[in-house]
This record gives structure tokens, sequence and C-alpha cells, in this order.
């Protein structure tokens, strides 16, 4: 088979819808369709065809699509106000200085901070992360002391906590699954103890598509005094996140997982602990006064952020949560839950699919999305035929989760995941075109 080299055509759609949810025709359109109806003509990416086949995007664990008014944002910054921040007193320095921690303060509002001096801007997740690591867990832990963390977990959750233990002594340990293929929260109570420092965990898996109890693990943590790192990244952009609620110490998440633009992320920590962290980069914007042996800092959230920051990025990520919350997260949740309802179902009916991760249930919410294995194809030749055959985009590899493949007795998995634009018509077309999919391989058998 001759595979084609993927070509690109815009298609206009026969109607475009502004963002604004108060609109009356919007409010009409909300009765007679679904949410993914509704907002799918303000993302035009979506509206193309890809291989000559009409796009079906189902890779939005690995990032999400932009609306317009994220795109206009970023577009006015640029044609409009462009100017460092921080550094001027002229309008357009200003101008850019109030957008950019408007931003800021929209984060925090988002996912109920105290304070907007509570969120760093960072590059994305993975920095904020290792920010942590570097700033937090090099001061204050020692030989012997524990860092626990899933089997579940995304390399960039994993890979810093190793530089942190070979360079303290520190110990990892790693949970587990249950039989039903969900981190043991039962086995994690019987891991914490006193030597616990700090617990790394998940909100929602990007394989499993389980959903943690975070607020019970941050309970258990703290009764011994340990800290708490959330990586909200799979959950920030599909349900209500409150970090006064779950009570805990960090929290990490990127821009371009929640429609916003890439290059931008945000840590959430509590006051008092960035107060007694240390820079974790040098240069400009994170001092307080330079003299040619010593220098002072600045106060967090500078302190964390050297030199120029991705203006433009925070701007736009400031409307993508404008957006988010124009729709409501609970609105974007509930409906999220009845598509991972049925992209479950319709892909269990499909033969010699495996799912990993847990039943949806009475008492089991799962994320909209699924990563799966057909008996005797690879996933990349099903993500690879997807695409060029039936325009349907999923990932295929290891989703940087590497130690959980290798627990589940697998290298790679397939993975279709979904955001509010998408319709329960996306998850019928890549149902239709994976049993194609199947039906050709099996016919070389």
């Amino acid at each position: 088979m001759m595979l084609k080299i993927p070509s690109f055509t815009i298609l206009k759609p026969n109607q475009k819808l502004t963002s604004n949810f108060a609109t009356s025709g919007r409010a009409r359109l909300r009765t007679l369709c679904s949410l993914g109806h509704i907002t799918r003509p303000d993302f035009p990416i979506l509206h193309q065809e890809v291989n000559g086949l009409k796009l079906v995007y189902l890779d939005n664990a690995a990032t999400s699509q932009k609306p317009s008014a994220v795109i206009k944002a970023l577009q006015d910054y640029y044609e409009s106000y462009n100017s460092n921040v921080h550094r001027g007193i002229h309008y357009l320095s200003a101008k850019a200085t109030d957008e950019f921690e408007l931003a800021r303060q929209k984060v925090a509002n988002f996912i109920n901070a105290s304070e907007a001096r509570e969120i760093v801007f960072t590059r994305n997740a993975t920095e904020a992360i290792n920010l942590v690591a570097h700033s937090w867990g090099l001061p204050n832990l020692n030989p012997g002391d524990e860092i626990i963390l899933s089997i579940a977990e995304h390399h960039s959750a994993i890979v810093p906590w190793q530089f942190v233990a070979q360079k303290t002594g520190a110990v990892l340990k790693y949970v587990s699954l249950t039989d039903d293929e969900v981190p043991d929260v039962g086995k994690l109570k019987e891991m914490i103890s006193k030597k616990t420092k700090i617990l790394i965990v998940h909100h929602i898996s990007n394989m499993l598509a389980s959903i943690l109890p975070v607020e019970e693990v941050v309970s258990l943590a703290h009764e011994v005094g340990a800290k708490v790192l959330i990586d909200a990244c799979q959950s920030v952009p599909h349900m209500v996140v409150d970090v006064k609620k779950l009570g805990t110490d960090f929290l990490v998440a990127s821009s371009h997982k929640m429609c916003g633009p890439t290059g931008i992320g945000f840590l959430y920590g509590k006051m008092e602990l960035l107060s007694d962290m240390p820079p974790f980069l040098g240069g400009g914007e994170m001092i307080a006064d330079v003299d040619l042996h010593h220098s002072t800092y600045a106060e967090p959230p500078s302190r964390f952020e050297a030199g120029t920051p991705a203006i433009g990025e925070a701007i736009g990520l400031g409307a993508a949560i404008d957006y988010l919350s124009a729709i409501g997260m609970q609105q974007i949740h509930d409906y999220e839950v009845e598509l991972a309802n049925y992209l479950y179902d319709s892909l269990r009916s499909v033969p010699k699919a495996r799912i990993y991760g847990p039943a949806p249930s009475q008492s089991v919410t799962r994320a909209a999305l699924c990563s799966f294995n057909v008996e005797g194809i690879h996933p990349t030749d099903i993500a690879t035929f997807l695409d060029q055959q039936h325009g349907v985009a999923i990932r295929s590899g290891h989703h940087c989760a590497q130690p959980l493949h290798h627990y589940l007795g697998i290298n790679a998995s397939a993975r279709a995941s979904l955001h509010f634009y998408n319709t329960k018509e996306d998850i019928e077309d890549f149902i239709q075109a994976l049993k194609d999919t199947i039906s050709f391989f099996s016919s070389f058998k």
C-alpha cells in the first residue's frame, strides 16, 4: 500500500459563531445541539481536509486546538501593543504589562488561588515541575527521605525527581495499580510514613483516563507533614479545579492543553512555600539588587521568572481562560463525561480491542480518552492508516509513560482523546475508520 503525503485544504464553514455565549442565537442553538456542535465553529483548524478527507481530531490529550478568540488575542498583542513588560513607562510597555498581569490574575481566579502572586508563569508544566524539584526539592530533601509517585506518572513528573534523588540521597517509591488499572490509593496509605516528604501525583492519567481522589491524597500526605505536587495538565482543561478545596501545596498545568498557546504553562504554589524557595534561574527580572559579588532576589512570582517572559502567550492563555469560563467548566465536564462513556462503549464493541484503565460505572468516572491496542496490529500502524486513509488524528507510542506501559506488559498503545468541541459523530467516524483499519490489516493474515 502506498501512503499519501498529507495535504491540507481549508474548508469554509457555512456559518461562523462568535465566542459570545450570551447571544440569543447561541442560546437557541444550545437547546438543539451538543456543546461540540455549538463550539466547533469557533475553531478554524477543524474545518479542513487532511489527505482529501474531513479532519477528525482526536489527539487532544497531546494538545488542544485554539479558538478564534485566542488567535485574535495573540494577533492584537503583536499588532497593537508589543513591548517588554515591567521595564518601561511608555504606553506600549504599560499596556503589555497590564495585560500580562491580568492574565496571571485570570489563572489565579480560574483555579481559585488565594492571590495572583501564587501563580508563576513557566515555559510549560515540565518546567514548573523542574522548578519545584530544584527550588524546593534540593534544599529540603536529605538522605533517606522518601519521594512517592505512582507508576502512571508522566515522564516530566518522574525524571526531575530522579535528578533530585541522585543529588540528595532521597529515595523514590512508586505506587502500583489495582486490578481495575488505577493507582492503588490503599497501597499509597500503607506507603506513606514519617519519612515521606513529598508526593507527586497526576489528577487525571493521560493514558488510563482514571481520575485520582487527589483531595484524599493531599489529606493523607499532610497528616505526616509531607507536601503534594499535582500534575493537573489533563484536569484543568476539562473540569473544575479548585486548589483551595484540594488543599495541594503545588499544582502545574499547561496552556496548550487548555485551548491556549504553546510555550507557556504555570505553577501554583502556596505563598508561604514560594517565599522560602530560592530562585530557579538567574538573570534579569528576578532580582531586587545586584552588585559585583552578591545579589538579592525579588519576591514571588518574579523571583522565578528570569528574563523576558512569554508575553503574548500569557495574554493568549488569558483569552483561553475567558473562553473556557464563558462556557463553564462544569458544563464542559458534564458533556465530556457523556463523550467519555460513548467512546468507551463504542470502542469496547470493536473485536480484539483492549482498552486500558477502569471501566466507567456509577461510581467510576473516566476522562474523555481511551488508550488501547488491537490484537496483532501495531498501534503506530493503526494511527498511520487512520490518518492517511480516513483523516482521523489519534496518537500512538508510549505517551511519555514508559514505566506504565512496561507495567502493563506493552511497549506502546494507541490513544484517542476528546475535548468539548468533539461530537459523538467524531467518535462514530473514528470507530468506523478503526474497524476498516482492522479489516485491512487482518486481510494479510
